[in-house]
């Protein structure tokens, strides 16, 4: 094979590959908030307050873009990814404003899901979400330039998102945080299996993106108990 055949092999895989994990992404989120949110009236679930559809509106549209983009990459569309790039950085910066104020909103009404786990310890767990988010989401916005690199950051960006979803899948929620993280993680493996198939070495912002994630799990854990973190989130909620 000519350089330039594998070349094109390889973009081809490429594009089909985030197409394949944009399309991962949004069943993992349907299939987690199904009950709760997308389905909600089939299932009869408890009404949502305003606040938690506009952040239902807001993470969905984020995951819809991420869709968007890969797609239009794999139908060699980056004249419209480029343009829909400027939306996508609005709506970042509206997902880490709504993510925060619903998991701080919601630890105040006396909401934490995990049974055992005070407020103020689990809240740990989603303002984690938004700091990782923030670092990976960021830095792929400012290397955009980089191809490689910023389409790797911000498909892990994304995929520290997915915790949440997962939580919410019953079998997953009882088995606790080393379930939904470790569901989670399987997405950055699914990237090092890819950079590996088809450069036969690992991408660096594959790297340390997916360090900085899978390293913020056990962080947080350890964190939440703390009582510098007990101070703070007693301190954000007003309790």
């Amino acid at each position: 094979m000519t350089v330039a055949p594998a070349v094109a092999v390889r973009s081809r895989r490429t594009r089909r590959f985030y197409v394949a994990m944009a399309l991962a992404f949004a069943l993992t989120v349907f299939a987690g908030f199904s009950r709760s949110y997308f389905l909600k009236l089939h299932y009869g679930t408890p009404a949502l307050s305003v606040l938690l559809h506009i952040h239902g509106v807001v993470f969905s549209s984020w995951i819809l873009l991420f869709a968007a983009q890969t797609t239009l990459v794999a139908a060699r569309r980056t004249d419209l990814h480029r343009r829909l790039g400027v939306a996508g950085a609005v709506l970042a910066g509206m997902l880490l404003v709504m993510g925060s104020a619903t998991a701080i909103l919601r630890v105040r009404g006396g909401s934490a899901p995990i049974p055992g786990v005070s407020g103020l310890a689990f809240l740990a767990i989603p303002m984690f979400d938004m700091v990782v988010f923030a670092i990976l989401a960021g830095s792929g916005l400012a290397l955009r330039r980089q191809l490689e690199t910023h389409k790797r950051l911000m498909t892990l960006a994304t995929i520290g998102l997915l915790s949440a979803p997962l939580a919410r899948i019953p079998w997953v929620f009882r088995a606790g945080p080393p379930a939904f993280f470790g569901l989670t993680d399987l997405f950055i493996v699914a990237m090092l299996v890819y950079d590996l198939a088809t450069r036969r070495r690992v991408h660096p912002a594959t790297v340390w993106g997916g360090l900085v994630l899978v390293a913020s799990q056990p962080l947080r854990l350890m964190i939440s108990g703390t009582a510098a973190w007990t101070a703070f989130a007693a301190w954000a909620t007003g309790w």
